[in-house]
């Protein structure tokens, strides 16, 4: 690991560069300079490769199509993988071996020998920085939302219920154009890939799953994988929950596909397209308050921030293996209980200790030095529009 004194930027290479990095890691890491210089790149396909360098900037001369090329340079102190599912691990393994920091993109594997595998790589690298890519840990909306729950917002919560639609066909230069998720080598398809990303915000709203009962139903003829679950949960603090999810192969109706946390105090709705995402809170006594949510990048930018300050500093990382392997294992368990038809117990995994709040390094609030734009709107009580905008107070 980097001495916490050592100035300048991490020298970065990255695994594979393919819609993964130009859609959201490079956006984030452009925003970067000051924590990141990418020094190397390594891509099977040299067109990747290419197409990488020209809106990048970076000079092809730090192209390789060889990833292990990539890890014997001295001038790469840690690397970002993002390669295809069936890949991370070992590219994973390779990278530590390597005396690498690792940044790799989620699930960890593809099933959950691999999983349990990559905990034992990590403690095999314990002087090393693992942080798995599970964005929606950092992501400004629900870091909000479960700082709103932390201090008590709606009191104990006891239902929450969760539906997604969605459209989902192979389009071009889109992530379902990608063959590997047309036909997934693994186990769960589309939930094990972008469900996973639902779990966790999931895990962090709610606690940890101590039961599941699922069903399943493949009618998307599309992808190799279930389109739909409907998965019905227990939480360790005692409350319920449903989440209910299709990824259609026909066009369905524009929903509002918001997740409802209801407690004994109030309700918590987040909800809103990515551009402008919202989180209501609603009181028994009428009133609410809407922080609205501009600007903000899904949190790849927040997720670089803290791969850095574990890097430089010693910062415990939040996207942890074991946090991604406990998001992988109710993805798993609820197709074991979709086959068995029965109800699945989860046992809290060694280590993870629930979901923690990430928050910026020495700063008092949780969106200090962040980039985008927050608002709130408050309505005094029902039936009266009497909106109040001001800024977010950072909880």
């Amino acid at each position: 690991m980097l001495g916490a004194t050592e100035a300048g930027p991490i020298r970065l290479g990255l695994i594979g560069t393919g819609l993964a990095v130009e859609k959201l890691h490079w956006p984030a890491l452009r925003r970067l300079p000051d924590r990141f210089v990418v020094t190397a790149f390594a891509d099977r396909s040299a067109a990747q490769g290419e197409r990488f360098s020209s809106y990048s900037g970076v000079d092809m001369a730090g192209f390789t199509p060889d990833h292990h090329r990539l890890l014997a340079r001295d001038d790469v102190d840690a690397v970002l993988i993002s390669v295809p599912i069936p890949s991370l691990y070992e590219v994973a393994e390779h990278s530590l071996a390597a005396g690498k920091d690792v940044l790799c993109e989620k699930p960890t594997g593809t099933d959950e020998e691999q999983a349990q595998a990559f905990l034992a790589l990590e403690d095999r690298h314990p002087d090393r920085t693992i942080l798995i890519g599970e964005n929606y840990l950092y992501r400004d909306d629900i870091r909000h939302a479960r700082a709103l729950l932390d201090d008590g917002a709606i009191g104990k919560l006891h239902l929450m219920a969760w539906r997604r639609a969605g459209h989902l066909v192979p389009r071009e230069g889109s992530f379902t154009s990608t063959p590997w998720r047309h036909r997934p080598q693994y186990r769960g398809g589309v939930y094990l890939d972008a469900g996973v990303h639902d779990i966790a915000q999931i895990r962090m709203l709610c606690g940890e799953v101590t039961r599941v009962h699922a069903a399943v139903q493949w009618v998307n003829s599309t992808i190799d994988s279930p389109s739909d679950l409907t998965l019905n949960l227990a939480f360790a603090g005692g409350a319920i929950g449903n989440y209910t999810s299709t990824y259609s192969e026909i066009a369905v109706p524009e929903e509002p596909n918001d997740m409802r946390l209801y407690g004994t105090e109030g309700v918590l709705v987040l909800s809103g397209p990515e551009a402008e995402r919202r989180v209501t809170l609603s009181r028994p006594d009428g009133t609410s308050q809407t922080d609205v949510f501009r600007g903000i990048d899904n949190g790849y930018y927040a997720e670089l921030c803290n791969f850095s300050d574990a890097v430089r500093h010693g910062e415990p990382v939040v996207g942890t293996v074991r946090q991604s392997v406990a998001n992988m294992l109710v993805v798993l368990r609820a197709l074991d209980s979709a086959e068995q038809h029965a109800v699945m117990p989860l046992d809290e995994l060694d280590g993870t200790g629930g979901v923690p709040l990430w928050r910026p390094r020495s700063a008092s609030g949780l969106f200090d030095g962040l980039p985008g734009d927050r608002s709130r709107n408050t309505v005094i009580s029902a039936g009266i529009d009497h909106p109040l905008i001001s800024t977010v107070d950072s909880p």
